[in-house]
């Protein structure tokens, strides 16, 4: 599975990407993207992304 952001909802504050380094990166418009499935060893940190983005853009996708 692959955790989904919504680019439309992201404001690019880059928790995901600090909490989930080895998941998201900042894309070059500033804004959160899933580089990598997530997997049971990054499940926790994916869903702390997850529960701690502020506009709730991130979704754990299929």
């Amino acid at each position: 599975m692959r955790a989904c952001v919504d680019q439309g909802l992201c404001i690019g504050c880059g928790l995901c990407a600090s909490v989930a380094p080895e998941v998201f990166e900042m894309n070059a418009g500033g804004k959160a993207i899933a580089v990598t499935d997530t997997t049971e060893a990054n499940g926790e940190s994916v869903k702390s992304a997850i529960d701690g983005c502020p506009v709730s853009a991130i979704s754990q996708g299929e």
